[in-house]
């Protein structure tokens, strides 16, 4: 099918397309065959998708192209939690090392390095079929995705048209996807941790920290316990949704993976949980963590010159943020106390004999993944 001339309405569906399990997301079904995402787009080869260059400049220049579609569903995960908003891509800054989108709605920090296959595809969802734009690293797994509404305006369903021809890829190398390898602690000197942390004067000094000092974000968190961290239960999203929710308290909600950064800032309204899942299902946001794939979240304090500013940090069992929680604010303000308010109501974790793993099996929720 040529997405040039289809219609939503001729998009196919499930009876076209290769078998696959009811309900299966394509993470799931991927993982069913033990292989990559990627690798699975390409194996199932639904009519009308198309792979598009991935070098780095031309992904650039996908990205600043992309607020010609008008209104649409971006979509950033990891292993353990999927954010999803709808809205319009603005504020586009290409750079060397990361890239931004920084609109009212859509707010990415990009790494475009990581970026090494890309397709256009038509896909089912839960609101029906609909066209997307799939971005994966070399390990085969989504880093960002963009979907087009179920039925696009005649504007938006032609500047779809001229962005996949104007990316298409003639000749695409096969996706051979090349597993990510783990990565092994270090020792850290936590004397140099702690006092790097306390000289801190902007959040995003942190990062820098860890890589000057080798430190996983996990480990670090924890060679600050008592300093700079709390460690509360793994389960401590969910309360902490549901107060931010019954206070309208706003807040930033940081999901990401190697390639990308998706954060959204406003309040949240309607919190629902799903077995292992606790979910946010509102009308432009929504969020879906698996709680069952939280090894340890952290109550995190971090000075900067705007006075203290604290989050709720949630660790897999790798070391790696999965979600991180702050209260809505912009640079040069202070942090709002109703936010640590309700950081300060978390409990601490308890001891780990006492803690009993959520079963994922039940209840994940119907994202378009």
């Amino acid at each position: 099918m040529d997405p040039t001339a289809a219609q939503p309405s001729t998009l196919p569906v499930d009876g076209s397309t290769p078998a696959r399990p009811t309900r299966l997301r394509a993470r799931e079904r991927a993982a069913a065959l033990g292989i990559s995402e990627a690798e699975l787009v390409a194996l199932e080869d639904v009519p009308g998708t198309r792979r598009l260059r991935a070098d780095k400049n031309s992904v650039g220049e996908l990205i600043v192209a992309l607020p010609s579609l008008g209104e649409v569903m971006a979509l950033t995960r990891n292993h353990a939690a999927v954010a999803e908003r709808v809205g319009v891509y603005a504020g586009v800054e290409i750079g060397p090392h990361a890239s931004l989108v920084i609109g009212e709605t859509i707010d990415l920090r990009l790494f475009l390095g990581q970026w090494k296959t890309l397709f256009a595809a038509p896909v089912e969802t839960p609101k029906g079929p609909r066209w997307s734009l799939q971005a994966f690293d070399a390990a085969g797994e989504a880093v960002h995705k963009v979907y087009l509404p179920v039925q696009p305006t005649p504007a938006a369903q032609a500047a779809w048209n001229d962005l996949i021809e104007r990316f298409a890829d003639p000749d695409p190398a096969p996706v051979q996807a090349q597993p990510r390898a783990a990565q092994r602690e270090r020792s850290v000197d936590a004397a140099a941790l702690l006092s790097g942390w306390a000289a801190l004067t902007d959040t995003h000094q942190f990062f820098g920290l860890l890589r000057q000092l080798g430190a996983g974000h996990g480990q670090a968190l924890a060679l600050a316990a008592g300093r700079f961290t709390r460690r509360v239960s793994a389960e401590a999203a969910a309360p902490l949704l549901r107060a931010a929710a019954e206070t309208e308290t706003p807040i930033m909600v940081f999901v990401g993976n190697p390639g990308c950064i998706q954060i959204h800032t406003g309040p949240v309204r309607k919190i629902a949980p799903m077995g292992a899942w606790i979910n946010v299902l509102d009308a432009d946001f929504n969020l879906h963590l698996d709680q069952s794939r939280v090894e340890a979240a952290w109550v995190v304090q971090k000075p900067t010159a705007d006075g203290v500013v604290s989050s709720l940090e949630l660790i897999d069992a790798a070391g790696e943020p999965v979600v991180r929680f702050f209260g809505k604010r912009k640079p040069g303000q202070a942090e709002d106390p109703a936010w640590r308010t309700l950081l300060a109501g978390l409990p601490d974790a308890p001891a780990p004999a006492l803690s009993a793993p959520l079963s994922p099996a039940a209840g994940a929720p119907d994202a378009a993944l």
